[in-house]
């Protein structure tokens, strides 16, 4: 019996070092300066965002995502510009333009590099007027 649960143990603790590990290899990076863009008021006034984004990749593929960095960008701030405030305003609705983002992102890359190199795209900081 405690035999196995020695084997159990070296084996937990295996794993875990194994995925910290691979853990460790990501990278963030995140576009500066901020984006600052508009979206779609109903008022008569101007609306605007003004957000931090970081991208989560492996750290071998951080120089190729830099160097994309301006197209990225572009389209992050064309898919904000499209939103209506409602949508700009919600917890809900920023969590559905973060994935639109990230998808649009990821296929952009996919188109560039044949990868999508990006695993996550994080709105770290989010402003609205």
């Amino acid at each position: 019996m405690y035999k196995y649960l020695f084997l159990f143990s070296v084996l937990l603790t295996y794993a875990t070092n194994i995925s910290q590990v691979k853990a460790s290899n990501y990278a963030y990076f995140g576009f500066e300066p901020d984006i600052v863009t508009n979206y779609v008021a109903v008022k008569k006034k101007m609306g605007y965002v003004r957000l931090t984004v970081e991208l989560m990749v492996d750290g071998n593929d951080l120089s190729i995502v830099e160097h994309h960095a301006p197209l990225l960008r572009d389209a992050i701030i064309n898919i904000i510009g499209q939103q209506a405030e409602a949508k700009v305003k919600s917890m809900k609705g920023r969590t559905e333009i973060q994935l639109q983002c990230e998808k649009q992102v990821k296929e952009l890359l996919i188109k560039e590099t044949g990868q999508p190199l990006i695993k996550k795209l994080l709105f770290t900081q989010w402003l609205d007027n």
